[in-house]
């Protein structure tokens, strides 16, 4: 298909630009990551339990690798974390794949309470199956915690652990693993207990990524989401990337709403009476529910501006030069939908406005998308 074979040669020259700079200086695998490695492949054998998470965006370019060292692991549980950013519509296709591999699927937003309470529980429903499959005689239960670089292990470690205390009624002081935006935050191996009876500890672990990443694509894919970090290629290329990800999707069609917005910003801050007079809290509220208002008004004033210029686009973009035409214009187009202040110079234009149009991807507010495409060998039960 030509939009396919579109979208694959941009990814694969992101992917290439991002190995080069990683071949010129520091990478992604560091003496961290090395000692952390071999920490880990010491430590695998001899717990009762690994899950593995991975983004549900990437769920097959998530993989762990390091886990293929050890074929002889028993069943372990794949957790796909960031549910909440993944194309729904293929979460249930990815859970089926997973069970066809011989693992125990489970999907998960690790910044949802009630999500991460479901995670607990099917935990604690594993390790008890596990416990009376084996006739289990110890009271002590080890999870290994283990996956790449930003897929939300620690976020999900502090949160079993809270729930886990506060379920089992234990007191004392809560650890807390390291939770960052940035990879490779988590240097060690740390130990959390999230239940009692028998005691279950979950071996929190830092993010580890291959030494070497072949596959151009691959790397795309890693550092769109944040597995790798940004600052190994500009902020405008991986935009390019995202807006190629868009224009190829219907997603856009959604916003047809927000299409023309008039500037409702300004129209909000004159919004008030001459003359009133109120106190500093009431201004403060009001200065904070316009700031949100603001942010909300921004998110639908680029979700027009996208809808706007898809859609007022003459050209093909099965054809890779029209695309990358429609990508150069759209983000000239957001540099008004981004407020960004004029005179600032056309790299400085390309790098805020590409750090902006990201951090919206990366929080899910211009749509939910999965990168990988389900393997075909997906056979579906009759």
């Amino acid at each position: 298909m030509a939009t396919a074979s579109t979208a694959s040669r941009i990814t694969r020259k992101i992917g290439i630009a991002v190995k080069k700079a990683a071949s010129r200086r520091k990478g992604w695998y560091d003496l961290h990551m090395a000692a952390a490695s071999g920490a880990i492949a010491q430590r695998l054998p001899l717990v009762d339990l690994v899950a593995e998470i991975r983004d549900a965006r990437i769920p097959l370019s998530s993989e762990y690798e390091l886990l293929r060292d050890f074929p002889a692991l028993s069943k372990r549980i794949v957790v796909m974390n960031k549910v909440d950013l993944a194309d729904q519509t293929q979460v249930k296709g990815w859970m089926r794949y997973f069970e066809q591999q011989n693992c125990i699927p489970y999907g998960v937003n690790s910044h949802n309470k009630d999500s991460v309470k479901g995670l607990l529980n099917f935990i604690q429903a594993q390790v008890r199956g596990l416990c009376k499959a084996n006739h289990h005689a110890s009271e002590t239960i080890t999870i290994m915690l283990v996956g790449i670089p930003n897929v939300g292990k620690s976020a999900l470690a502090n949160s079993l652990h809270q729930m886990g205390r506060i379920s089992a009624a234990e007191k004392g002081r809560l650890k807390h693993a390291t939770v960052s935006p940035q990879p490779g935050e988590t240097k060690d191996i740390s130990s959390f207990k999230i239940g009692s009876h028998p005691n279950i500890y979950l071996l929190g672990t830092p993010g580890i990524l291959p030494c070497m990443i072949h596959d151009a694509e691959l790397c795309s894919k890693l550092v769109l989401t944040g597995a790798i970090r940004d600052g190994l290629i500009e902020q405008k290329e991986l935009a390019r990337y995202f807006l190629a990800i868009l224009n190829l999707s219907d997603q856009y069609k959604k916003w047809a709403k927000f299409s023309a917005n008039e500037d409702r910003l300004l129209s909000f801050i004159e919004h008030k009476e001459e003359g009133s007079i109120s106190s500093k809290l009431e201004m403060r509220q009001k200065k904070q529910h316009m700031m949100d208002h603001t942010q909300d008004l921004i998110v639908n004033d680029v979700r027009g501006t996208i809808f706007d210029t898809i859609s007022c686009f003459d050209g093909d973009i099965e054809l890779e030069e029209d695309m990358i035409k429609l990508m150069e214009a759209e983000l000239v187009a957001l540099r008004d939908a981004f407020r960004v202040p004029q005179g600032l110079g056309e790299y400085v234009y390309n790098r805020v406005v590409g750090v902006k149009l990201l951090d919206l991807y990366r929080s899910g507010r211009l749509g939910h998308y999965t990168l990988d495409t389900l393997p075909l060998t997906l056979h579906h039960p009759l």
